[in-house]
């Protein structure tokens, strides 16, 4: 598996991030702004902007980048925070969106919502709106969140696994039908082959992260972090003894779920619950 490329390290402000990476990605092909543009078919003045921080584009420009650099989600990640008010993001999560774009293998547990990799966009629109996001911020995070899902595609995509809680299938979307489609896509998703998907059933009784979503990244260099979220805060953790425990919790939570195999004929049984609409 190749080695993800690292975002790390340099400007910590979103906007300057973004435009840094894109000169830096642009100058290592030895390609100018005009070259750029006629390869892509956008004009190259706006390719220059983009670099200088003044505009920083909108999500369609920005994941035809990432496919030109061979960069998935890489640079989507990047705009997103971009795009968005700087007091909306701690330093802490902007540390992990970075890392999040860079690691080689994630696992993840889900307590109550889907994780954005595997929402579709009706999902994710009826999530964001829920948490006050209006208008075209909604539009472009919706567009955005989408592009990230190209993570997990494409040329030796990370090994992705997640847990989901039977709580997250048992909150239905406002919408029916966009309720099923997010279920149709969860049963072709977990068809992957570097996607494993579980799910904790009510049966299971209570276990160690019954109030906290999780997420494990593995990075290039073979450390292991964690992001912890719940309804009022995230946090990384990089010490490597909490990282341990709460990989031992995550361990005790994988042996109480359903199988693949069973969680996929789980997930299908949601799906004829779904109420068809009688006009189709």
């Amino acid at each position: 598996m190749p080695t993800r490329r690292a975002v790390t390290g340099r400007s910590r402000e979103p906007r300057a991030r973004f435009a840094e990476e894109l000169r830096l990605l642009r100058t290592a092909r030895g390609d100018s702004l005009r070259q750029l543009g006629e390869r892509l078919g956008w004009d190259w003045s706006l390719f220059g902007k983009m670099e200088k921080g003044e505009t920083i584009g909108g999500p369609e420009v920005v994941q035809a980048l990432d496919t030109h650099y061979g960069t998935p989600g890489l640079l989507l990640a990047l705009w997103e925070l971009a795009v968005s008010d700087q007091t909306q993001f701690k330093e802490r999560y902007r540390r992990y969106m970075a890392l999040e774009a860079e690691a080689t293998s994630l696992w993840h547990f889900a307590v109550s919502v889907l994780p954005g990799l595997l929402q579709t966009p009706g999902y994710a629109r009826e999530v964001l709106a829920a948490g006050g996001i209006k208008g075209e911020l909604l539009d472009q995070q919706v567009q955005a969140r989408m592009g990230r899902r190209e993570l997990l595609v494409g040329n030796a995509p990370p090994p992705f696994r997640t847990i989901l809680s039977e709580a997250v299938l048992r909150t239905l979307l406002r919408d029916a039908d966009e309720w099923r489609r997010q279920l149709e896509y969860l049963g072709e998703v977990g068809e992957r082959d570097n996607v494993t998907l579980h799910v904790l059933p009510f049966s299971a009784g209570p276990y160690g992260l019954d109030s906290t979503a999780l997420m494990f990244l593995r990075l290039p260099d073979g450390r292991t972090v964690a992001y912890t979220e719940n309804a009022y805060r995230g946090d990384l953790i990089e010490e490597n003894r909490p990282v341990d425990r709460l990989q031992r919790a995550y361990d005790e939570v994988r042996d109480l779920a359903l199988s693949p195999a069973e969680s996929r004929k789980f997930v299908l049984s949601l799906l004829e619950e779904v109420p068809c609409d009688p006009l189709t």
